[in-house]
Parts: structure tokens; sequence; C-alpha cells
């Protein structure tokens, strides 16, 4: 289970920027992102399975459309129980808030893709711990 993209944006509902690496802060998010603050979506994650699935020989998706923070491979993030506790790289520890969420507007995301795949898959998490993730980093489930 690996960090395969980390992306911010400045503003919400926007397509994200991919990064190299970033820096988690405790009960906010990542730094200078947009969806950061104090509240229980301060993270998203989405598996880079689901983004491939919904890719298109024609249409060709990439890591940071669908608003997704972190995206991953090896993990089915949607059959995680909320309140379950994930160890991101060297440092951070983060805990699954919600699981989908519902699009009260078509988005950015929704316009250019014709669809949203973080409603249905997407989860979201909390920061108990901060500190610096990179792409590459490994991923585990805290039991």
């Amino acid at each position: 289970m690996k960090i395969v993209s980390i992306a911010v944006s400045k503003k919400k509902g926007t397509i994200k920027k991919c990064v190299d690496q970033a820096e988690l802060v405790e009960n906010h998010g990542i730094k200078e992102d947009a969806h950061a603050g104090d509240w229980h979506r301060q993270l998203s994650f989405l598996s880079a399975e689901s983004i491939e699935k919904v890719s298109t020989e024609a249409f060709k998706l990439n890591f940071g459309d669908f608003a997704e923070n972190i995206a991953t491979t090896g993990i089915d993030w949607k059959s995680l129980p909320i309140g379950q506790r994930v160890s991101l790289g060297q440092e951070a520890l983060v805990e699954i808030t919600q699981i989908g969420k519902e699009c009260h507007k078509k988005c950015a995301i929704y316009y250019r893709t014709g669809d949203c795949i973080m409603p249905k898959e997407g989860v979201f998490a909390k920061v108990l711990t901060g500190g610096r993730i990179k792409v590459g980093d490994d991923i585990v489930l805290i039991n």
C-alpha cells in the first residue's frame, strides 16, 4: 500500500495540482490546501485503481482530476470503517471520518470528466499527527 500521488489546490471545487511531497498539519490537513481547516474532511483519498477504472483511451484522467488529495495503490478505501486509523509515511497519522459525500452542485471535475467518482469512492480523514509525506511513502492500517 503506497501513496502514488499527492495533489493540492488553492480553491475548492477545482482540479488539484500534483506535488511530490506535502506537509500534513495536525487537525488541519495539507498545508496551503483549500480543503484544509478545522473540520472532519481535512484530507481526501481515492484509489488509483478507481481512477484507472473510469479513465478511457479517449479520455485520459490524471491524478488530482477528482480533487483528491492523495491517490494510493493497494487499498479499497470505501471498504474501511469510519474511525480506521492510517499511518502515512514516517510520521503522519490520520483517521477516516467519512466515506463518500453528497455533491450539492456539479463542479469543474464533473464538467470535465462527465462524472465524479469522489462521492461514491472517495474517503475523507482528519489529521491526528502531522508530518511530511511524499509520493512513494508506505501506508499502514493501524489496528
